[in-house]
Formats: C-alpha cells, sequence, structure tokens
C-alpha cells in the first residue's frame, strides 16, 4: 500500500482516556502515516451521516430502537458508516479499547483484495449478564468480529452496507450478512487478542490487545494482562 492509511476509531466520552491510550499506541508503532480520525456520533449526526435511532433509558443504558436492542458504546453501529467516510483503497476500523503493539503496516501486508473486509474471526460465545462499565453482554453471530474491521472500499458488496446501515438490525450488521461468507477474508488472531477471552494468541505476543472485557483504568480490571503497557501510554500523554 501507498500512500496514507485511514484509521478510524470508536469514540465515546465515558471511554476518552481508552481512546487516548489506543490512538497513541497506533501512531506509536507506525512506521506508514496514517490518517486517525474519530468516530464521533453527534458529529455524525450533525452531517447526516449516521441516522440510526436511539435512546437511553432511566438506568443509563443506550438503546439502539431499530434493534430493539443495547448497546455498549456510542459507537456500536456508527462503524458500518466508515464507507459513507472514505472511499477507494483500504480503510481501517477498530474499537477504542485496543492497545496497538506492533507496527499496523504489517497488518496491512495481511490485505487480500479479494475480500470485502478483513477481520479475526473469532469464536466468542459470552455469558449472558454485563461487561465493561457495568453494560449489557449482548450475544449475536460473529461476536467480536466487527471489533476490528480491515475494509476493502473497492469492493462492489460493501456498496450494499450504505443502503442498510440505518435501517438493518445491529446484530446483522456486526455478523457481517450484508456480505457472502466467501467476500470475509480472516486476519491472524494476533490482531485482535481479546484479553481475558482468548488462549495464547497464534503466534508470538498479541499485535493488538483488545480490553473487551474492560480496560485497565476500570474497577476490578486493575490486572488485566499488559496494563502496564496501557498505563505507560496513559502516562506518556500526561493523562496517569
Amino acid at each position: 500500500m501507498n500512500g496514507t492509511l485511514r484509521v478510524f476509531v470508536g469514540f465515546d466520552p465515558d471511554e476518552a482516556l481508552a481512546y487516548a491510550v489506543c490512538v497513541a499506541s497506533l501512531v506509536k508503532h507506525s512506521s506508514i502515516p496514517l490518517d486517525v480520525q474519530p468516530l464521533v456520533q453527534a458529529d455524525l449526526r450533525a452531517k447526516g451521516l449516521y441516522r440510526r435511532t436511539e435512546a437511553i433509558g432511566e438506568d443509563g443504558q443506550r438503546w439502539c430502537c431499530v434493534s430493539d436492542a443495547p448497546m455498549a458504546t456510542e459507537f456500536s453501529n456508527s462503524r458500518f458508516v466508515v464507507p459513507r467516510l472514505a472511499s477507494g483503497g483500504w480503510a481501517l476500523f477498530c474499537d477504542s479499547d485496543f492497545l496497538w503493539r506492533r507496527d499496523v503496516a504489517e497488518l496491512l501486508v495481511e490485505a487480500d483484495p479479494a475480500h470485502a473486509v478483513m477481520v479475526v474471526k473469532h469464536r466468542h460465545e459470552p455469558e449472558d449478564g454485563r461487561k465493561m462499565r457495568g453494560q449489557v453482554q449482548t450475544r449475536y453471530a460473529r461476536k467480536n468480529w466487527s471489533s476490528l474491521i480491515l475494509w476493502n472500499l473497492e469492493h462492489e458488496a460493501n456498496r450494499l452496507v450504505d443502503a442498510v446501515a440505518d435501517s438493518w438490525p445491529g446484530r446483522a450488521l456486526h455478523a457481517l450478512r450484508w456480505l457472502m461468507d466467501d467476500e470475509v477474508g480472516a486476519l491472524p488472531g494476533r490482531w485482535n487478542w481479546l484479553e481475558g477471552v482468548d488462549p495464547a494468541p497464534d503466534i508470538g505476543e498479541p499485535s493488538a490487545v483488545h480490553y473487551t472485557l474492560g480496560t485497565p483504568d476500570m474497577p476490578g480490571r486493575e490486572g488485566a494482562a499488559y496494563a502496564q503497557e496501557w498505563w505507560a501510554v496513559a502516562h506518556d500523554l500526561g493523562l496517569a
């Protein structure tokens, strides 16, 4: 790949520190130029790029009215507007609760133009209950596949997601149902290692740690794997 990689990172005001650590660790290890943009829901709505109906309950739980289901973060479904934000070439989305430990240029080596998207194909079937910050743990097919998406914006099949991003239930979007199975490529597990869930990665240490159960600044998560590295990035930013 030549030029600048466009990276879209989910943003939630309740996870501002996580976002800062994610972006700083990504940039720190990158050998290629990056254009990193937060997916801020208010900004996307103001530009007419995100139109899903949502609400917040009396208990503070975010709710997607289209899906009739809870949302863990403000960016739960906004990741699917990436094709509206960029065109041509490749673009990357990741949740904000990532710690990058390797050069994202190494991830791009895996990019295969035969696929519309490339993801780590987890087999994550969580128990019902709560996860980070007490949010409802929702079960759906292909759980966590969409937490890191390498988008091939040249692929014809991704035109469909623009048509359904506002109207399909989140569970169908997160399961990448606008695509045929062979249009979803597989990335090595080390690029989206689910801390506290996954066994040791397939080759060496994880390249990107995903704190799906909660980042190290959350109560009860102080002993999470690679927490010292996460806090070191926060300290370098003057946020710890």
